[in-house]
């Protein structure tokens, strides 16, 4: 069974992610593997009746490409058990902007995992941005990537982990101090 890292934990991963055929046609959904399975988004929307007639909200999850726009599924979210982030390639960032709305704009609260070309590099900032699973690529060491996690001990900026960048956070601790001092 393969693995992934959720909640900073490498644990298994019993979900079976659907991709389209080479020719970008989809499965049919009596065809789909046993189990839980995380659809792309275009399945979801074509035959989203079909498939939760046939699998309960927890055997269900939708990746979204990074050409997805986040608002088509903010609709669904009581009726998935997780939300997948494709990152085709490495340098491809807009996966990140995807987590973001996710969690900022639409609210959504279930498992965020991240998908695809999914390296140690960029697991910290897919934290900042609300993820909390990672399907790592196939051929990338699982321990040595949760180090990642603990490199960085300050960040200047606002994200999904601490909205508030380093100045202000300096700030309200500096404010704390001089009242503790007049106090």
């Amino acid at each position: 069974m393969a693995s992934i890292i959720k909640n900073r934990a490498i644990v298994n991963d019993d979900w079976t992610v659907v991709r389209p055929a080479e020719d970008g046609s989809l499965p049919p959904v009596n065809e789909l593997p046993a189990g839980k399975v995380l659809v792309p988004l275009a399945l979801w929307q074509a035959e989203r009746e079909a498939l939760s007639a046939s699998r309960s909200a927890a055997e269900i999850g939708v990746w979204l490409a990074p050409d997805s726009e986040p608002a088509d599924i903010a609709g669904d979210f009581d009726k998935l058990a997780l939300i997948g982030v494709d990152f085709p390639v490495f340098r491809d960032g807009r996966g990140y902007s995807i987590g973001r709305l996710l969690r900022e704009r639409y609210g959504y609260k279930g498992e965020l995992r991240a998908i695809g070309d999914v390296l140690r590099d960029q697991l910290t900032f897919m934290f900042r941005c609300g993820f909390d699973a990672y399907a790592l690529r196939a051929d990338k060491d699982f321990d040595d990537a949760l180090k990642a996690f603990d490199e960085f001990s300050v960040q200047y900026q606002g994200a999904v982990d601490n909205p508030s960048p380093l100045f202000r956070r300096r700030a309200a601790a500096a404010a704390a101090a001089a009242d503790e001092v007049s106090a």
